[in-house]
């Protein structure tokens, strides 16, 4: 972060843009203005990065990282908002960088188009303020957990299936990902929904929470979803939290 930007510097409009935040006594200028000068990784461009996506830079998150190597393609449609039609054959975050500049051309959006992996994920987090994993396979979320407790990251936790989701939060000292599911699970490491399918809402229900909890932590508000898991039910549309400790 850095603590030397006024909020007219953090944003042009930054009252205006801002004022049902600022109108929060929870939050007030003071947490927008947090908001506004934090940094955000989001690992995934997809089903939960495009919610994600879109409600942080909405918020103002004053820089956020994008990482994704993939293209849009026509089956992402259904649950991937932050893409359309006229983006399938494109980059999946050069997609989502123009969606999230044009709802709001304050903040700055770094791209990085390529696969995250062990070669180049300590370098791509080590900037950033918090973490979001909004990968779709097993390979890339248990990196996400282990370089993130290697570099004292908080981050977020979100995964979807079928008509199912869950999340939890991680800051240096709680429950962590390997914490609950210690092994890998023994399985080919592919976006399972391509086999298994998914609802299209799911993904925007755990993306969403995974935005509020970003937002929470920047600004300083509220109880995190640490040493908690927090499981969702389309089909009996019921929310579940589970002490990790």
């Amino acid at each position: 972060m850095n603590p030397n930007l006024s909020s007219s510097e953090c944003c042009k409009g930054f009252m205006s843009r801002y004022s049902r935040h600022i109108l929060l006594s929870e939050m007030g200028k003071e947490g927008q203005e947090r908001i506004c000068k934090s940094k955000v990784l989001i690992v995934g461009a997809g089903g939960l990065g495009s919610p994600v996506a879109l409600y942080l830079a909405a918020s103002g998150v004053g820089t956020i990282g994008i990482v994704d190597a993939d293209i849009v393609d026509e089956s992402n449609l259904h649950r991937q908002v932050i893409h359309d039609t006229v983006s399938v054959g494109e980059s999946k975050v050069l997609s989502a960088k123009k969606r999230m500049l044009a709802v709001n051309p304050e903040i700055k959006v770094n791209t990085y188009e390529v696969f995250f992996d062990a070669g180049n994920a300590e370098e791509i987090v080590r900037d950033y303020d918090f973490v979001v994993d909004a990968t779709d396979n097993f390979t890339s979320k248990y990196l996400v957990n282990d370089v993130c407790v290697r570099c004292g990251k908080p981050f977020s936790h979100g995964s979807v299936i079928r008509f199912s989701g869950m999340t939890m939060t991680h800051v240096p000292g709680t429950s962590t990902y390997r914490d609950i599911f210690p092994q890998q699970p023994d399985t080919q490491d592919e976006d399972l929904s391509s086999r298994v399918g998914i609802l299209g809402t799911v993904p925007g229900v755990i993306g969403t929470i995974q935005a509020t909890e970003v937002l929470k932590y920047l600004s300083g508000v509220g109880d995190l979803l640490t040493d908690r898991l927090l499981t969702f039910d389309a089909l009996t549309m019921q929310f579940s939290v589970v002490s990790l400790v």
